[in-house]
């Protein structure tokens, strides 16, 4: 047996040299022994938060002195400028907290500052002595008083009224601007009650429409003490009222060739997938549909204005079976189904509002459209529209909703422009930029049109239209804006008495519509219509239009649209400077007015412009056939004409105005052969002109005498029954005439003719028409 030792080395040991060799094991130190042996701990060196920025920079050791050890030997600035920065986690959150904390405390002392101020300016009204009402003992209605003194003070500039006249079927009067239609036409008759003495009322100078025989589209007249709410909705679903599918699919086609192309608010795809997909059940009545009913609607309101209607005597008599209120079934049905969409609309909702004013533009009923339109201009703002579309919408969608929404800018403004009420939308509200016309996004639009040149598509019409709409809203609105500070009233009711500040006016407007001109000037040469003889489009130099043989007819129409609305506008814009004589300008001499008498004539020139427009239009193509809003344009434009005529008798103008209005005439004539408001509006023009020649004939010879109203001064009631008489016996010859029955019938339909029994060297069919 062996056994092996392992001996441990001395050095490890620590034994002596002398101890046994023999490798017997050694026990090891003790712990006290260690304990003596272990050197004493280093003392810890000074951690700084953050070095100061010159050590920092130089990567040397800081301190916490203030100034540390280095800058203080160097003599130096000692500074620490981004201290406050959060360099750890823990850090940042303790620095968002303090900014929090922070935003909190100047929000309190905001809402303070606030607070006091509000406490500050009702103190001010309570404690006004004029008013001698304190805050302790004034009552609601004190306080309202006093509110009201208060705005009343600040409001010292003088504003342009308009006037309250009867336009429908009720007798009750409604409000129009002073740059309206209704205000021009009863300036134009107090005028003529002045001149002719005689009885004038804004009724007579009204063609018959559908609005003034029936009090709603319906065309159901109320039997007395019946309301109107109480028809029977029966009838409105009644199937022998609608058409066959065959007869819906034409209709459908025509509004494609027709409204499609100039009021974009549908994708003719999208429609159409729609409009298949009521057709549920072969051989059962579609599904009901909104939007089916009033595109049907609109169509058979224009298709059927194209169709010479029976019988040999054109009649100027509305009846239910007149073109302007067809499809007025359809209307209906669609309202009703309307109704419960309300609250929660759709894009669909807002289509059907919008075609639903143009249907009610068409019908004449203008009332009824400018309800219709706050309504869908609500809409338009519940489903956001006003707003950018946003990004993650497909850019088809984002496309459409730019076009519906910028189609009910330019409805409302054309509409409210023409009434001249204010405006329910506004550019400072619209976030939403004008659609584009491009040819990507042409093709996206869901119709197949091709494309007009290198930048211009079938879209672009509504882009210009737009803009064309947007400039003479920029025109009118700095007109009614800037009528204070011109006329401040002190000479009369209105800017008329004053022929100076019409005259400044005038400058202001001068300076103000060349922003139509940039418009004509910018728009592409595909949109505009040629001009014969070396003519200019879009001007004014009466110069026959060259009809592109072989243009697709909705280009065609798109271009003369363009054309129109741009004089019609205008026009309008230029009308209130259509000054009347009055016995004070043939008194003294009158101050210098070119500018006045130069907008005056611009715009005869405009309505002359759209008369020879529409009669070559109407004489030699069907591209205007039926277009309800072109009769309405030569409407407006024939009593401008007429106007201008009885202002300015021996003007050099005057002669080519009289053989306009007598064009005019024969357009209304041509729309005559369709449904009877044309017939009437040529009635009246015809009993104008007669007037107007007689005015001129008096005028030349010198034995028309001004009597001292006969400035074509405003009744702001719309009722120009006062009378200027030389004599009371020609006074009491007409009391004795008006006496015969005082309940006779003043239908506009019965025309213009007049007393005048009691003027001398009147023609025999000026005989006044009434019924007993």
């Amino acid at each position: 047996m062996f056994t092996t030792f392992i001996g441990t080395p001395q050095s490890l040991t620590g034994g002596s040299v002398n101890g046994n060799a023999r490798g017997t094991s050694v026990l090891p130190s003790t712990e006290s022994s260690e304990t003596s042996v272990r050197p004493p701990p280093k003392p810890k060196r000074p951690q700084v938060a953050r070095a100061c920025d010159w050590c920092r920079v130089h990567r040397v050791k800081c301190d916490n002195s203030l100034p540390c050890k280095n800058c203080h030997n160097r003599g130096g600035r000692c500074s620490n400028r981004n201290s406050s920065e959060a360099r750890a986690l823990a850090q940042a959150y303790r620095e968002v907290d303090r900014l929090k904390q922070k935003v909190s405390e100047l929000e309190e002392q905001l809402r303070e500052e606030r607070n006091a101020s509000k406490a500050t300016s009702l103190s001010n009204i309570t404690s006004d002595p004029s008013s001698q009402i304190s805050a302790k003992d004034s009552s609601p209605l004190d306080l309202n008083h006093t509110l009201d003194s208060t705005n009343t003070k600040r409001c010292t500039k003088k504003s342009w009224d308009g006037i309250h006249t009867s336009t429908a079927y009720s007798r009750h009067k409604s409000w129009y601007g002073p740059l309206s239609l209704f205000y021009f036409i009863n300036r134009m008759n107090g005028y003529l009650t002045s001149v002719f003495q005689q009885l004038h009322q804004d009724e007579q100078i009204q063609f018959n429409s559908a609005a003034k025989y029936f009090p709603t589209p319906n065309c159901n007249r109320p039997s007395a003490g019946q309301d109107l709410s109480s028809e029977e909705p029966s009838k409105a679903t009644s199937s022998g009222e609608f058409l066959t599918p065959t007869e819906e699919e034409y209709f459908l086609n025509l509004f494609w060739q027709s409204y499609h192309s100039s009021l974009l608010v549908l994708n003719e795809l999208d429609f159409k997938e729609h409009y298949r997909s009521l057709w549920a059940t072969p051989g059962k009545p579609r599904n009901p549909s909104a939007l089916a009913d009033i595109v049907i609607a609109i169509s058979m309101q224009y298709g059927m204005a194209g169709i010479p209607r029976n019988g040999t005597r054109a009649s100027s008599d509305v009846d239910a079976d007149d073109p302007t209120v067809a499809g007025r079934w359809y209307y209906r049905r669609c309202q009703s189904l309307l109704t419960g969409e309300l609250e929660s609309p759709t894009i669909s909702t807002l289509q059907c509002q919008i075609l639903s004013v143009i249907y009610l533009c068409c019908a004449s009923f203008q009332n009824t459209a400018h309800s219709t339109l706050a309504l869908a201009v609500r809409t338009a703002q519940m489903l956001g529209l006003h707003s950018e579309p946003a990004e993650a919408v497909p850019h088809a969608e984002q496309e459409m909703r730019k076009r519906l929404y910028w189609s009910l800018y330019t409805v409302e403004s054309k509409t409210c422009m023409k009434l001249g009420r204010p405006f329910s939308l506004s550019l400072s509200s619209t976030l939403c930029s004008l659609p584009s016309d491009d040819h990507a996004t042409a093709m996206l639009a869901g119709s197949n049109f091709a494309p007009l040149g290198e930048n211009v598509t079938w879209l672009s019409y509504n882009l210009h239209n737009t803009k064309l709409v947007l400039a003479a809203r920029a025109v009118y609105t700095a007109l009614c804006d800037k009528y204070s500070d011109v006329y401040d009233g002190d000479k009369g009711g209105t800017i008329y008495d004053d022929l100076e500040a019409l005259e400044r006016y005038a400058n202001i407007l001068a300076t103000e519509i060349k922003t139509l001109d940039i418009w004509a000037q910018n728009l592409p040469p595909a949109l505009k219509t040629k001009r014969a003889n070396d003519g200019v489009a879009l001007s004014t130099d009466h110069s026959p239009l060259v009809v592109e043989r072989f243009a697709p007819l909705w280009l065609q129409r798109q271009r003369l649209l363009l054309e129109l609305l741009y004089h019609n506008l205008s026009m309008n814009l230029y009308r209130p400077f259509i000054t009347f004589p009055s016995a004070s300008t043939s008194l003294s001499p009158p101050p210098s007015t070119l500018v006045t008498q130069s907008h005056a004539n611009s715009a005869a020139n405009h309505a002359m412009a759209i008369t020879h427009i529409m009669h070559q239009m109407l004489s030699e193509t069907d591209i205007l056939c039926g277009w309800h809003e072109a009769f309405q344009w030569q409407w407006n434009a024939a009593l401008t004409l007429a106007g201008y005529l009885f202002a300015y008798p021996s003007s050099a103008t005057t002669g080519t105005a009289r053989q306009a209005v007598d064009r005019a005439v024969a357009v209304f004539e041509i729309f005559g052969r369709s449904f009877a408001a044309a017939n009437s509006a040529a009635a009246v023009m015809r009993d104008l002109a007669t007037k107007a020649d007689f005015v001129a004939s008096r005028t030349g010879d010198g034995q028309l005498q001004m009597p001292a109203h006969a400035g074509g001064g405003i009744n702001p009631s719309g009722n120009n029954g006062g009378m200027t008489r030389t004599s009371n016996e020609e006074y009491t010859a007409l009391q004795s005439m008006l006496a015969v029955d005082t309940g006779f019938s003043l239908d506009p339909s019965h025309g213009l003719e007049m007393l005048w029994s009691t003027m001398g060297n009147v023609p025999d069919e000026w005989g006044y028409n009434f019924q007993l």
